[in-house]
């Protein structure tokens, strides 16, 4: 199959334009509200908590809280980079464009990944102000960060093809994904709950995600490094599924 790499092109700039357009939006918002969190959770209350794992609480945080930045920006920026067009009705001009569903694909989960990314660095850099942190394995870092960036933006994708309207668009990162990560162990560890939580925990698949990223960072990990990995590839490859079954099918675009 030949790409049309001009409107792939086309595509993938004209999200990333929207992005350098709203700016404070998609940029300053979420490094603020992360930068009140280190303060109030590794600055304040880290002085009261011993160290896990040998580790400060302000810089064990860092990786559950550049989690929620990925999860919940990956998922935003593609949701609303695909609805927007059904939204306006221009989505039309899109399908009738001599460009494929799959070029359709790789240009929003393209930008939505490289705009979410962006936002990881900036608030990676904000956190060395507020703790000391310090990557171990950098290559396996940014790796992870890739990988959860991609999936979860192709995520936000079939969220953003699912979605009728901007509540329903909203109702997973707001409901299912924030709670999951804040229950995923993003501010603590497992050690520190009962037995009972720790069995539910190990059913939130974002868990393994956190300590992934967090093995990256400092070597630490509840679980074995490989698990992590693997369920994020097992969660790529449902995405892909569902994507591609819900663009032949045409659900939600072409009616």
């Amino acid at each position: 199959m030949r790409i049309n790499f001009y409107a792939l092109r086309a595509i993938y700039f004209h999200e990333m334009d929207r992005f350098r357009r709203t700016l404070i939006q998609s940029l300053l918002s979420p490094v603020l509200s992360t930068s009140l969190y280190f303060i109030v959770f590794g600055s304040v209350i880290g002085d009261y908590v011993q160290k896990i794992d040998g580790i400060s609480y302000g810089s064990y945080i860092v990786p559950g809280l550049l989690m929620l930045t990925l999860l919940t920006q990956s998922i935003s920026n593609t949701s609303f980079g695909i609805f927007f067009p059904k939204f306006n009705g221009t989505i039309y001009e899109i399908l009738a464009a001599p460009i494929s569903t799959v070029e359709i694909v790789i240009a929003y989960v393209g930008a939505g990944a490289t705009k979410t990314l962006i936002v990881a660095a900036v608030i990676f850099c904000t956190s060395l102000f507020f703790a000391e942190v310090n990557v171990k394995f950098p290559l396996l870092m940014i790796f992870l960060l890739i990988l959860v960036a991609f999936t979860f933006a192709l995520f936000g994708f079939l969220i953003g093809l699912l979605s009728k309207n901007f509540e329903q668009m909203s109702i997973i990162p707001t409901i299912v994904i924030t709670p999951m990560v804040f229950l995923g162990g993003s501010l603590y560890s497992l050690d520190m709950l009962p037995s009972f939580w720790q069995t539910v925990t190990y059913f939130n698949p974002v868990v393994y995600l956190i300590n992934g990223l967090r093995f990256a960072f400092y070597g630490v990990s509840d679980f074995d490094i490989w698990i992590s990995i693997s369920t994020m590839f097992i969660f790529l490859i449902a995405c892909v599924t569902l994507v591609s079954i819900i663009l032949k099918k045409g659900y939600n675009i072409k009616n």
